[in-house]
Parts: C-alpha cells; structure tokens; sequence
C-alpha cells in the first residue's frame, strides 16, 4: 500500500507497527513475509508490515488471485494506490484510480522508448522542413490552408508522441533520467509553436460582421479562451481525424474541402515575431494589435514600430533588422 491514512488503517488486520525509513533493502526483506506492506502516505517510510487487508467484499473486482482481488478491492476503497507483486508469473501490477497497470520490464521499456525517441527525431525533421515551408509562404505571401493543416498534423503528432513518451520515463522511473533530457529536447517549444499557430490562423468573428475566413475572419484577433478552445479541439481529434485535412482545417474555421486546400490564407503574425530573438509577448501583442497581419509588418518602417506603445526606437531597429532578414534570405 501506498499510504497510511485512517481509511487504510480501518482495513489493516493484524501485522507488525514498524514506522522506519523506507530503503529498497527493508522493501524486500520485509516482502518475503506474507501479507501487505503499508508506506506512509509521502513513501518516505515503512508503517505497517505482514498486514492482513479486508476491504469490503462488494466492491467489484476482475482480478482471480486472493492477492490481486484484495489489492484492487483496497485501491477502490481506500482511494489509496495498491501495488501487488507476482513471483510466479514475475509481474508487477499496480492500482489506482479504478484501474490497473502491468509495470513492463525496464529493458523493455528501455527498447520502446529508445524506438519512441527515433521516431520522435524523424518527425521533428518532418516538423523542421514543414515550418520552413510555411515561414518562406507567409514571407512571400502565398500561405494556403494546406500548408497550416501540415505544419498542425506535424506538431500535433510531436506532442503525441512526446505524451506516449513522457508515460513510459514515469514507468521507467530512475531509468527514464536520460530519455526525459532527450524528451525536453525533442519537443523544444513545440507546444508554443502548436499555439502560435492557432493565435495566427484562427478564424474569428468580427464585431458585427459574420466569420470570413480571407477577410474580416483573418484580421480580428482571437481571445486568449478562442485559443485555448482551439487548441482543445485539435487536441481531441482522433488519430484517424488528424490524417485527414478537413477535420483540421475545421478546428481553425477554414475551408475543409478538398477543392479549398490551396486558398491562400493570411498568418496575424504571431509565430514570426516571436522568433525574433528576446522580443517579448507583451511587445509580440501590441504589435499584432496594431499592424494585424505578416504583411503589413513586413512592409512597416521603423518608425512605424518605433511608434507602437512598449516597443520604442530601439526595438524597432531590432524587428526592423529582423524582419528584413526574413524577406532578404
């Protein structure tokens, strides 16, 4: 058991009170007696040893071993993790929550996630070529509706596989130091990027007009909560939805038939500032609030950001630069 509260306390029959540190070496001399093993409640100690538990027998349970039904039974009614360890069949099953969970071997959990990394590192090359690809389409003007679909159906699968990844170094636990170094670096900013693009291209209704996605849609700027419900959206898509065009372009509001994929579309500016080395959010806001569109700031003088509140003469010459960069290379 991990945990020692009243309500685990109430199901506890007989046993030894110990109340020591808790080492992997106590761990598993005192394992070799029969009954349960209760740690407090933070794992730092050993409370209770050769503990016999009886949670109520109504609860229900799909295990068939006496060890397993008492372990899932104690998790569903304490509300407190179980943990039963087979040496018959060398299996480590832990419950919690009204679930269970078979812990994998740590080489084979090594050779899944050393698989995840590699795929992991073709997509993010895939996720590199695709924001290329966009960033020279916004510079020049000619952004479709399939250009943003890829760059989302790229990062979206980057997460995905981050998050498949990111459960197998818990189950790893001191194992899994390494591939979550690699895991932070794999994803970078991919989740700013993914939000980023949602704050660019997201359809949004225009004080007093209807929702036009070439126009007034692509000029309003959306709220942090139409963000956020967008992002939401992409983020429920199903496997099979994310491989198709159309259930992406509709989290944005963008045309979704096939015959509407190469529409030119035009980006807030969001993504683009925000590489500009040390520019902050509140500056990367303004900006956008006040020129709206890749477009208009690419074709802005310095004088015009010098202009813009919390930007000045200085930053201006810095976006300036920036920007020209983008268009001369």
């Amino acid at each position: 058991m991990l945990g020692d509260d009243p309500g685990v306390r109430a199901i506890c029959d007989g046993g030894v009170a110990l109340d020591v540190p808790f080492t992997p070496a106590r761990l598993r001399e005192l394992s070799k007696m029969d009954g349960a093993v209760v740690l407090s409640t933070d794992g730092t100690r050993i409370t209770r040893a050769n503990v016999h538990l009886v949670p109520d027998p109504s609860l229900p349970a799909v295990e068939t071993g006496t060890r397993h039904r008492a372990a899932e039974r104690t998790a569903l009614h304490t509300g407190v993790p179980a943990v039963a360890v087979s040496a018959s069949m060398t299996t480590v099953t832990v419950y919690a929550g009204g679930q269970a969970r078979v812990l994998a071997d740590p080489v084979v959990l090594l050779a899944r996630a050393d698989q995840t990394v590699a795929t992991m590192e073709r997509q993010g090359a895939r996720t590199a070529r695709a924001r290329a690809r966009l960033d020279r389409a916004e510079v020049g003007g000619y952004a479709a509706v399939r250009d943003v679909i890829t760059m989302t159906q790229r990062l979206l699968r980057l997460e995905r596989l981050g998050a498949e990844l990111a459960e197998l170094t818990v189950e790893m636990g001191e194992y899994g130091r390494q591939t979550t170094l690699q895991l932070e670096e794999l994803l970078s900013d991919t989740p700013d990027e993914l939000r980023r693009l949602v704050a660019d291209y997201l359809v949004v209704d225009r004080p007093g007009t209807g929702t036009d996605a070439s126009e007034a849609g692509a000029r309003a700027l959306p709220t942090a909560a139409q963000v956020e419900a967008g992002l939401e959206r992409l983020t429920a898509l199903s496997d099979a939805d994310l491989l198709a065009p159309g259930p992406v372009a509709r989290c944005f509001g963008l045309p979704a038939e096939p015959e509407d994929l190469d529409d030119q579309v035009s980006a807030r500016g969001y993504r683009m500032l925000a590489h500009i080395p040390r520019l902050r959010p509140v500056q990367i806001a303004a900006l956008v609030e006040r020129f709206g569109s890749v477009t208009a700031l690419l074709a802005a003088e310095q004088a015009d950001f010098a202009d813009v509140e919390g930007v000045g003469a200085l930053w201006a010459k810095h976006v300036r630069l920036r920007l020209t960069g983008l268009v001369t290379g």
